[in-house]
């Protein structure tokens, strides 16, 4: 997969597919807040998503307080948001599909 940092208009045009998804203040990162019915959902999503990254060989940053799940979403190599992040980007959204958000 492209590591490659996303040019600006490929980058609007990948976020302006994916509902909930927005680029960070400093221009580096996807982010996106799930929130689920309780913290059963949300640390399954959690979990389904870590295996997903792990056979990406692609991590998250991402945080959980009760039924919320916060991510955002880069790639240090290239110093900002590449294909590798709106493919695990899209996965996530999958997932949190199967619980309705």
């Amino acid at each position: 997969m492209d590591d490659a940092r996303l040019e600006p208009e490929a980058l609007d045009r990948a976020l302006g597919e994916r509902a909930g998804w927005s680029l960070a203040e400093d221009g580096t990162a996807i982010t996106r807040d799930f929130r689920f019915a309780d913290f059963r959902e949300a640390f399954a999503f959690m979990s389904e998503c870590a295996l997903a990254a792990e056979r990406l060989d692609h991590h998250p940053v991402w945080n959980n307080v009760y039924n919320r799940v916060g991510v955002s979403l880069t790639t240090h190599s290239s110093g900002g948001v590449s294909a590798r992040d709106l493919a695990l980007g899209e996965i996530m959204d999958k997932a949190a599909g199967r619980y309705g958000i």
